[in-house]
């Protein structure tokens, strides 16, 4: 198993999670297959210290939809930030590997210290 330890310190979000997906697909790799889970284990540390560009702690929004007719709830990147700061790490991570049933699997491998 191969570990990846990735200091998030002043890093923006969306490079940071683009960094770490690639890492953790195995692209970087000389022996990639996409079809083959690899052994890679990604660990970010000082995920609390990211800076996020301008006024995108405002301005950003997540939306999710229930299904319902009124059903769409949003909420902001700050109040998503305040009450779950690493769950927004990895959604961003997760929303950026392949959507395919490894998916799942790879994203077991994300570790938070």
């Amino acid at each position: 198993m191969i570990t990846h330890e990735i200091d998030a310190t002043n890093q923006s979000l969306g490079r940071l999670a683009s960094k770490v997906a690639t890492l953790l697909r195995g692209k970087d790799s000389p022996d990639y297959q996409p079809h083959i889970m690899p052994k890679v284990q990604v660990t970010i540390i000082n995920s609390d210290k990211i800076k996020f560009a301008g006024s995108k702690m405002d301005t950003k929004v997540y939306y999710h939809y229930s299904g319902f007719p009124g059903g769409m709830k949003e909420r902001s990147l700050k109040a998503e930030w305040a009450k779950q700061p690493k769950e927004v790490i990895r959604k961003s991570i997760y929303r950026m590997l392949p959507n395919n049933r490894l998916r799942d699997k790879i994203i077991r491998n994300l570790k938070f210290a």
